[in-house]
């Protein structure tokens, strides 16, 4: 528990309305899409940078842990009070979009503004900010930095580091520094920027983003091929990708999808003979490329086993195909009451064999485990679905499930996390992943950064 003194402080600084301590607020800030529950000692909502500098330098100096938050929605528990200390909630009021420059096509905004907010803004000027995650429609910008999240068109267009120009930032003791420029090019000192994407706010709190942005592409069409089986479909990604088709998105769900999604929705519309299926969209600057893309994706398909190929011939059409994959995720609860989903990646040429294998896994310990994802940039969402939740000895094997199927997918040359980053739940298997001295090094970039160990710790093994 925090001492009154150091409160009474920070509301010095924020003000009675921007500091809260009571039950309903430390309830409703002690948990993310985990479900774990961490509650911290207060709340406190930072109206400007200045205002963050301050509340660190305090904190620094009487060893206060301060947890950074955007919205709440990550999958690893990067966000949660794990050690107690104060959230420093950066949605309320550091929420703005600062800027949209036009001649340098760039984008300047507060951590706090909503991904899909900003899409929306960019695109309304011609312009387009290509990540995606599945929490766009809620997730923060600065949220998606701390973890560098993607979405379902990064096999065309990359993931939220690619878009990172710039970062202003305070550090654990108050020094405000700013990381990147503007500019295109910039090989002057350390890549300090780089260092912060994805360092989950162990290292310094962000406090404005400089993101890239690119010419709205002015056609798209949604796409999806059938496969008689998830093999053949996967073969069927990397096979397409090296012929020269470049699809913005390329999704894939597997016969157990399938099945619950047929079962949750008996509405649907799927082929009857799908073992696996492939969907997703290509776009362009003409509609002959739109037509050339889709050939090519085609013909790959058809000489990689596919039985089926559809175009949507319009955007209802092609909600209709997305349908499906939207929904993977809540159908796949047929299978238990408990899942446990990692978001693991691969290279796309490992794509079939990772999958046997993480079929074989689920066998070995009697559970299914449906499979859906991102397969154009080789993300498998693995779900390890346990039928009683209540069953101890049905959640210790599902948690032995998950360390084989990680020690599985890292042997493949593949990672831990694809998007949904390290925090808490995965901070135990980071020995897989990473040699000592790998683990020491992080270890050492934190103790540079924060060396009273004050900013998100116990987070990512560190």
């Amino acid at each position: 528990m925090i001492d009154k003194k150091h409160l009474d402080y920070i509301t010095s600084i924020v003000g009675d309305e921007n500091i809260k301590s009571d039950k309903a607020h430390l309830i409703a800030f002690c948990y993310d899409a985990t479900r774990t529950r961490f509650e911290p000692d207060a709340v406190v909502f930072p109206r400007n940078e200045q205002e963050i500098s301050d509340i660190l330098k305090y904190c620094n100096e009487h060893r206060i842990i301060i947890v950074p938050r955007g919205a709440g929605s990550g999958f690893t528990g990067g966000s949660l009070p794990a050690a107690g200390g104060i959230v420093l909630s950066l949605e309320r009021h550091m929420n703005k979009l600062l800027e949209i420059d036009m001649e340098n096509m760039v984008g300047v905004v507060q951590p706090g503004l909503i991904n899909m907010e900003f899409q929306k803004a960019v695109e309304a000027v011609g312009l387009f900010y290509p990540p995606d995650p599945a929490s766009e429609e809620y997730s923060t910008l600065g949220g998606n930095v701390s973890e560098n999240a993607g979405g379902m068109r990064a096999a065309k267009y990359g993931i939220t580091k690619d878009y990172v120009m710039a970062l202003r930032a305070v550090l654990p003791n108050g020094d405000i520094i700013v990381a990147g420029k503007k500019t295109i090019k910039d090989v002057a000192g350390y890549n300090t920027a780089g260092i912060l994407i994805a360092s989950e706010g162990t290292l310094a709190v962000i406090t404005e983003i400089t993101l890239k942005l690119i010419p709205k592409p002015k056609f798209k069409q949604t796409y999806m091929g059938v496969f008689p089986s998830v093999d053949t479909a996967m073969t069927a990604v990397f096979k397409s990708l090296a012929a020269g088709a470049n699809p913005v998105a390329m999704e894939f769900l597997d016969a157990l999808v399938i099945k619950a999604l047929k079962q949750k929705f008996p509405k649907i519309s799927l082929p009857d003979n799908a073992g696996g299926i492939l969907v997703g969209d290509v776009d362009a600057s003409s509609m002959a490329e739109i037509e050339s893309q889709l050939q090519t994706l085609k013909d790959s398909f058809a000489a990689n086993g596919s039985t089926e190929f559809i175009i949507a011939r319009d955007e209802d059409e092609g909600k209709k195909l997305w349908f499906a994959r939207r929904n993977a995720s809540p159908a796949t609860m047929i299978y238990g009451t408990k899942k446990l989903n990692e978001d693991i990646s691969v290279p796309r040429s490992k794509l079939p064999i990772a999958l046997d294998g993480i079929y074989k896994i689920g066998e070995k310990y009697g559970f299914q485990v449906p499979c859906f994802g991102h397969a154009g940039d080789g993300n498998i969402h693995v779900n390890v679905m346990v039928k009683d939740k209540n069953n101890e000895k049905e959640m210790a094997d599902g948690h032995k499930a998950i360390e084989e199927i990680f020690q599985y997918v890292v042997d493949l040359g593949g990672t831990l996390s694809g998007e949904h980053g390290i925090g808490t739940s995965k901070a135990p298997f980071m020995s897989i992943a990473f040699t000592e001295a790998e683990m020491n090094l992080f270890r050492n970039i934190k103790k540079a950064f924060d060396p009273n160990n004050i900013l998100n710790p116990a987070k990512m093994g560190l």
